[in-house]
């Protein structure tokens, strides 16, 4: 799919990464990349170690920091013991499945307790707490573990316990402070307490989306990520430049012919804003074309919805893909085209099997169009069928064996099938192919940037390094590249100055670069700089070119946020860079 950005290995396309924003007490050396493909990975294994949920009820609380000793007098001594007693009968009917019996005796534990006795007295109501769980009584839940956090803060089992009620009574920013709390007091390792945090921020960050990107203004890409679109396209009538003449209809697969427009054709004058880089005019000129059922009204409308797809408005860029599609009469080049970007939309838009249906379409009824399995192969790569991309990447090198994006991405493909099977032969043997790639087409600066990532994986380095900088002489104002090597520095010499100087750069370069800004919040958050974190996340949230991608940074912004209310109320702090 066109102008998407670069996949990493164990990633697919666009997944969440608050992981990365919240786990910042990671070690620098695994790199930014490499702390949230751990985090990722390791939640898909079994639960292991720690995982286990938090259902019993306990004998004691964590240490309350400052609690001195109970006092002497037999008395107190006496009621403590009395308090002790009932929440052991307590207990006792808990596991016996009696939860009214054992609230009662906990209840009672809690008023013979005495009062200075904060950690006995935050494990009764901590217990309560499970009791009322168990009978699905959530207020009743958040109000006793918050009885039992304030008298200890660092109550790691009442916590995550009124995050799990928090969660059931809809109030999900005051369970996500929960989690994070939780999963900053257990150092990351416990996936119970995680999972939660990636499915509290997802709805989060769907709900939020939702809500922002209908209201949100359409915002023209940057000339150089729009180039890049159109360059990802090789039988892409409407992005060709511009002729003399432009073929009729009926004439357009045919060598040589040519029929003369006149300067009135919106149209026309739509791809000459093109050559010009005038994108704000676009969309305007090729209406006046279709409103007048002008000649080239199906060039117009592709076009048109080309550009509502690169301000990010689908909703209006469908119809118009739609009637391509259905023009039985229309240019088999443009039909197929539609087809494309209708199913790039439907991917990111998360719509899998529309997205599949729309290619295979497209190859039914343009098999030589080489650009149909390019995009497939793509679409397949994020779905996790590799063999089948290797077999699109494949076809389109037969069509076009001068298409180096092919087979670089087919490079990609082979050596992602390889890494993530832990094959060491299969991956020399793809590191090989990019070697081979970039030899064949040295002025690919594709190649040399997606073989940088796999070097990265492979930890080699400077060799990265090289590559990225072969990238930016190819593409000096291509910002992703500035990115991707700003991450590299922070990975490979634990550089922070020249890692953000190199993003920085980016950001001068294309300030509409929501990698950019996304990649520099999560530094921020990994330094301990929150506020500025969640300024960087504002700003590529109002740049994001998807609702999808807009949830996935919304999830960023909360989790940041998140943590300056957790520190804010329990002083809870991870380590920084």
């Amino acid at each position: 799919m066109a102008a998407s950005k670069p996949v990493d290995p164990d990633s697919g396309s666009a997944l969440p990464r608050w992981q990365l924003a919240l786990l910042v007490g990671a070690p620098l050396a695994l790199g930014i990349g490499a702390a949230y493909l751990w985090s990722r990975s390791r939640a898909k294994e079994k639960r292991s170690k720690g995982d286990g949920e938090r259902k019993t009820p306990e004998g004691s609380a964590s240490p309350v920091q400052g609690q001195h000793g109970a006092t002497n007098p037999d008395s107190k001594s006496l009621e403590k013991d009395r308090a002790q007693a009932a929440k052991n009968r307590g207990n006792k009917y808990f596991k016996a499945g009696k939860y009214e019996q054992a609230i009662q005796c906990y209840t009672e534990a809690i008023s013979l307790c005495p009062k200075e006795q904060k950690s006995d007295l935050s494990t009764f109501y901590q217990n309560r707490a499970a009791a009322f769980e168990q009978q699905s009584k959530w207020t009743e839940v958040v109000e006793d573990c918050s009885l039992a956090v304030e008298m200890n803060p660092r109550y790691v089992k009442a916590l995550f316990r009124r995050a799990k009620a928090q969660e059931r009574l809809d109030n999900k920013k005051e369970c996500l402070e929960d989690v994070t709390a939780v999963c900053i007091l257990e150092a990351f390792q416990n996936q119970q307490s995680m999972l939660l945090a990636d499915k509290v921020l997802k709805q989060l960050g769907k709900e939020k989306a939702k809500e922002k990107y209908k209201s949100r203004e359409p915002l023209m890409p940057s000339p150089q990520f729009i180039k890049s679109y159109f360059s990802s396209f090789t039988d892409d009538i409407i992005s060709q430049p511009l002729q003399k003449g432009e073929k009729k209809d009926e004439d357009k697969d045919k060598e040589g012919e040519s029929a003369e427009v006149t300067e009135s054709s919106g149209y026309l004058k739509a791809k000459q804003y093109m050559e010009e880089e005038n994108y704000d005019k676009i969309i305007s000129e090729c209406t006046k074309e279709i409103e007048s059922k002008g000649r080239y009204s199906a060039e117009a409308l592709l076009l048109r919805a080309t550009f509502y797809l690169l301000i990010g408005n689908a909703t209006a860029a469908q119809p118009d893909l739609d009637r391509v599609i259905n023009m039985q009469d229309a240019n088999v080049k443009l039909r197929a085209n539609a087809l494309i970007k209708r199913g790039s939309m439907y991917m990111q838009q998360q719509l899998p099997q529309l997205s599949t249906q729309d290619f295979n379409m497209a190859a039914e009824i343009d098999c030589r169009n080489a650009d149909v399995y390019h995009h497939r192969g793509q679409l397949k790569i994020l779905l996790d069928q590799v063999e089948e991309a290797v077999a699109d990447f494949d076809e389109c090198i037969l069509l076009k064996p001068d298409s180096a994006l092919a087979q670089a991405q087919k490079c990609f493909a082979l050596y992602r099938q390889a890494y993530t099977g832990n094959n060491p032969s299969q991956v020399q043997t793809a590191m090989t192919g990019f070697e081979d790639v970039i030899k064949k087409f040295p002025k690919c600066a594709e190649g040399y940037a997606l073989y940088a990532q796999a070097l990265t994986d492979q930890q080699q380095f400077g060799k990265a390094d090289e590559m990225y900088d072969k990238c930016i002489e190819l593409e000096p104002d291509n910002a992703t590249t500035y990115v991707h090597k700003g991450l590299l520095q922070l990975q490979w010499k634990q550089d922070l100055d020249l890692g953000l100087d190199l993003i920085s750069r980016a950001i001068e370069i294309d300030n509409k670069c929501d990698f950019a800004y996304e990649t520099m919040g999560t530094i921020e958050v990994q330094r301990g700089n929150l506020d500025k974190a969640i300024d960087m996340f504002n700003k590529a949230i109002n740049l994001a070119k998807s609702e999808m991608e807009m949830a996935h940074l919304y999830s960023l912004c909360d989790a940041a946020y998140a943590q300056t209310e957790v520190a804010r109320k329990y002083g809870l702090k991870p380590p920084t860079l």
